[in-house]
């Protein structure tokens, strides 16, 4: 596949699924046994990388609309060499429901509408996403529901 037909598959995984909740989307772009890389810090237990595939990112994006139902993905930059697919843009969504991080879960919704970036780096082979690595700010998403505190702020 072309690189223009990549960096297609990868956005409309934000497009179809991300920002609207279709699931069912997923079973089109999202090859059933994808590697997924995740940025947790090696102290937090739980999934760290090689996640259980197709289930987990349903599961996930599941959560994600839960607790921001109005979540909205813009691309801001996409890149394309080969078969890698690298997506940056900003993330936004209002806090209405429990937060799921391994950490903090069931961390109270607080009504704030928080904004955050996220940069993910997708392997795409026969039309499918096989392999993905996801980097954001979970940190300042935390800091801006209030479950965090920002710099100079009290613990």
């Amino acid at each position: 596949m072309s690189t223009e037909n990549n960096k297609a598959i990868a956005r409309r995984l934000y497009e179809e699924v991300w920002n609207t909740g279709n699931v069912a989307a997923l079973e089109e772009l999202i090859a059933p046994n994808i590697v997924l890389h995740f940025d947790y810090p090696a102290d937090i237990p739980g999934p760290a990388e090689n996640q259980p595939g197709l289930e987990a990112i349903k599961h996930f994006v599941s959560h994600l609309r839960t607790t921001f139902p109005d979540y909205h993905f813009t691309v801001e930059l996409q890149v394309a060499e080969g078969n890698l697919v690298v997506t940056r843009g900003t993330a936004r969504g209002t806090h209405q429901g429990l937060y799921w991080d391994l950490t903090f879960q069931g961390f109270a919704p607080t009504e704030k509408q928080v904004t955050w970036t996220e940069t993910a780096i997708d392997r795409i082979v026969d039309g499918k996403i096989v392999e993905n690595w996801i980097n954001e700010d979970a940190l300042g998403r935390l800091q801006q529901i209030g479950a965090l505190p920002t710099a100079g702020q009290a613990s």
